[in-house]
């Protein structure tokens, strides 16, 4: 759970969560951080999961999910690897079009 958390303070904590209304946040195993976001945000490709998984390398790999129409059922829309926690937000922003900051 303390990746988990670290993550979430990479991304920007409670801004992050108010700036995006992030929600559902789950700790991995692999070890990482999931959260949906809301259907209603206009994000790119209609992205409403992201998934941010630690590397043995000490960087991240970042992937966006749509819900597949009318099903419980998630489609991969992009995936970026070798990602440092500087460039989380960035990463983000690049992924759903959403802001993380004014």
């Amino acid at each position: 759970m303390e990746i988990a958390n670290t993550i979430l303070s990479q991304l920007g904590g409670n801004r992050f969560i108010t700036m995006t209304g992030a929600k559902h946040f789950v700790g991995l195993t692999e070890p990482g951080l999931q959260f949906d976001l809301p259907t209603d945000t206009g994000a790119i490709n209609k992205v409403t999961r992201l998934r941010v998984i630690l590397d043995p390398c000490d960087t991240y790999t970042v992937i966006s999910f749509r819900k597949k129409r009318g099903q419980l059922e998630y489609i991969e829309v992009t995936r970026q690897s070798g990602i440092y926690c500087d460039m989380l937000e960035g990463t983000f922003t690049e992924m759903t079009g959403l802001y993380t900051s004014l």
